[in-house]
């Protein structure tokens, strides 16, 4: 059985949520051709969540945990890390299917972070052992706290619940 090579995501640095910009969100050429394009619905439920969740704050928490390390490859932007368990939990998928609902959905690439939608997954699904990890049920609490307490404040429209830490970390 021949085994396929892993491909790596594209090497993105942290964009904070306030340097992401709704309106210049680029869709795929296909879509521009065959479908009139008046761009992404800003009522659809993952933009609204993308403008909910403290992504700095997060970002900074795994950030003081996983420090980035100087001899190796740069790591992978840790917003998609991050907005990748959140979609794997919030819809109850296994590791492959996240990826490729990542892969397939502009809404999902723009919660993420994406300048543009993306035609490559954005890395391979077994990193999701990896990103478990270095995540941590301790790790996963305190953000769960952070965005609930970021949703108590009043700075949201909608509340949102706490994030689940799931059980045995799946």
């Amino acid at each position: 059985m021949q085994k396929t090579p892993k491909r790596r995501a594209p090497r993105s640095e942290y964009t904070s949520q306030n340097q992401l910009s709704f309106t210049g969100f680029a869709p795929p050429l296909f879509i521009m051709v065959w479908i009139p394009y008046n761009g992404l619905d800003p009522s659809n439920r993952w933009v609204v969540l993308s403008s909910q969740i403290p992504w700095d704050e997060l970002v900074n928490l795994f950030n003081k945990r996983n420090p980035p390390k100087s001899t190796v490859r740069p790591a992978l932007n840790p917003r998609v890390l991050l907005g990748a368990v959140i979609i794997k939990h919030m819809l109850n998928l296994d590791d492959r299917e996240t990826v490729a609902q990542i892969t397939e959905n502009m809404y999902l690439q723009y919660f993420l972070g994406y300048s543009s939608y993306i035609k490559k997954p954005p890395f391979d699904a077994s990193l999701f052992v990896d990103i478990r990890k270095r995540l941590g049920e301790e790790l996963l609490a305190e953000m769960s706290d952070k965005i609930h307490k970021f949703s108590q404040d009043g700075t949201v429209k909608k509340k949102i619940k706490p994030f689940p830490v799931p059980m045995g970390m799946r």
